[in-house]
């Protein structure tokens, strides 16, 4: 008897390092159980978590009660929970999302003082009804400001593939808790680039969808205009059944549009053949390191991308959304400067004290500059169906660095880590990050995948392809030493 749990065990620890999707259809044919699955997420983040950190809170309990009786209705034979598509994939989210029963504490001393949300936010909701089977809560930057996870309060998340380096930020820890194996499955938030720049540091994919298309409500904002909600995973396929799962609109976020559900899954497959791609050069190349070019010409050389495209005023861009930012967030957050700054992160506190002493005719001039290069950017479209670019600038740099140099220019690593993405943010595109590897020693680079709004079908078709071609992968990280 104790060979065959043995065997369990190990089929199930051999599943959570794969696919969400691989792990549904092992439950639903009842190869393994959901409840097997979520003891061995459960396992891995006890066994890792201690040198990764990418968790803050676990919902054992609320995990084994659901497995408990996903497999109860298995042993019934319903029709109905065998059509979910994550069904028994354990998933957890960045803790800026409304959890029943679990503080959303945003990264922040001061929110976790408050009392435990009363309900589930609606794409927590909506992944369980999938199926899926939430196990916790993920570290973040502080009020998800910042692009590195060394969160003062809880700790750094250290990226699972060398842990002297971080994971990426703000959604740090839904990340890395990806590469480290603990999940197959993560929700974070992307303002600036908060779930691509994770993906590119940490060697795992992330979707930023369309501005407007996934619902906000039930998470803590930081800059109304500008936050995205979105999910990370290890292959393509399994972006897609996320986001295909949390779309439709909700009356509470005014941002999300009422717009018919749009599924991608049904095609992530077909071929790419007679796609218009291009690669964004100017200020996407200028501002990316080598190894990060050589990741964009290997993939572009798989799509057989040749076309150049230039956007203009980029850099006027990433200035509107670094203006904008500010003023939103410290706007957000004054009551608490005023009298509790002391409480704050001191380089957030600093960041939001600088925002609120901006003009207000700067932040006019700013939300006018996103609104020309929108329209700029637009009208690129009308040439190209994707473009590619770099994620990062470079690697992900050792915990605690200040400076990094990209081509020969000394510049902050904390916001600079932003260079690429936030002026994709700043106008709303969806975009898949998608890991390369080999173009460093050791660590993984990502690319961009672009498409005008509401085209997340063509961002997840090339990114599926590249991942069948094997140009690009996001495997678990091997147990490195202890920092």
């Amino acid at each position: 008897m104790s060979t065959t749990a043995d065997e369990a065990s190990t089929s199930a620890a051999q599943l959570l390092a794969g696919s969400a999707h691989g792990i549904a259809d092992a439950v639903r044919s009842r190869r393994v159980s959901a409840t097997a699955i979520v003891e061995a997420s459960l396992a891995r983040i006890a066994a890792s978590d201690g040198a990764v950190n990418a968790f803050t809170d676990l919902t054992a309990d609320r995990a084994r009660k659901r497995a408990a009786a996903i497999d109860a209705e298995l042993a019934r034979g319903g029709d109905r929970i065998d059509a979910r598509p994550l069904l028994g994939v354990p998933f957890a989210v960045k803790n800026l999302f409304d959890v029943a029963g679990v503080t959303t504490r945003a990264g922040s001393k001061i929110e976790r003082e408050r009392p435990p949300a009363l309900k589930d936010g609606p794409l927590v909701a909506r992944l369980e009804q999938t199926g899926a089977v939430l196990v916790g809560a993920l570290n973040m930057d502080e009020y998800a400001y910042g692009f590195t996870t060394e969160n003062t309060h809880d700790g750094p998340t250290r990226n699972p593939h060398d842990l002297t380096r971080v994971a990426g930020g703000s959604s740090g820890g839904s990340a890395a808790a990806l590469s480290a194996g603990q999940v197959p499955l993560t929700l974070g938030s992307d303002t600036n680039g908060s779930i691509r720049v994770p993906s590119s540091l940490c060697g795992v994919f992330g979707l930023k969808p369309t501005y407007g298309r996934l619902p906000r409500n039930g998470s803590y904002p930081f800059v109304a205009s500008l936050d995205h909600l979105g999910p990370f995973a290890r292959t393509a396929l399994d972006l897609a059944l996320s986001y295909d799962a949390m779309q439709g609109v909700d009356r509470e976020d005014p941002a999300c549009v009422d717009r018919p559900i749009e599924p991608t899954v049904a095609r992530i497959g077909e071929r790419i053949e007679g796609l218009r791609i291009g690669v964004l050069d100017g200020w996407f190349h200028d501002n990316a390191g080598p190894e990060a070019r050589a990741a964009v010409a290997r993939v572009a050389q798989s799509l057989g991308a040749r076309t150049v495209v230039t956007w203009p005023d980029v850099e006027a861009a990433r200035a509107a959304a670094f203006l904008i930012s500010n003023s939103e967030g410290a706007a957000l957050h004054l009551p608490d400067l005023r009298t509790r700054a002391a409480d704050f992160e001191p380089l957030s506190r600093d960041r939001f004290l600088a925002g609120a002493l901006l003009p207000a005719a700067w932040i006019v001039q700013a939300q006018g500059v996103r609104r020309s290069f929108a329209l700029r950017v637009a009208a690129s479209f009308r040439d190209v169906d994707v473009l590619i670019a770099p994620a990062t600038p470079c690697v992900a740099p050792p915990i605690g660095t200040a400076w990094i140099s990209i081509n020969g220019r000394r510049v902050p690593a904390r916001p600079s880590l932003g260079l690429l993405t936030q002026p994709i943010s700043c106008i709303g595109l969806p975009v898949c990050a998608v890991p390369v590897w080999g173009c460093h020693e050791t660590m993984p680079i990502g690319v961009q995948i672009i498409a005008a709004p509401w085209r997340e079908d063509l961002v997840l078709r090339v990114a599926h392809h590249l991942q069948m071609a094997g140009v690009v992968s996001a495997p678990v990280a091997t147990s490195p030493p202890s920092p």
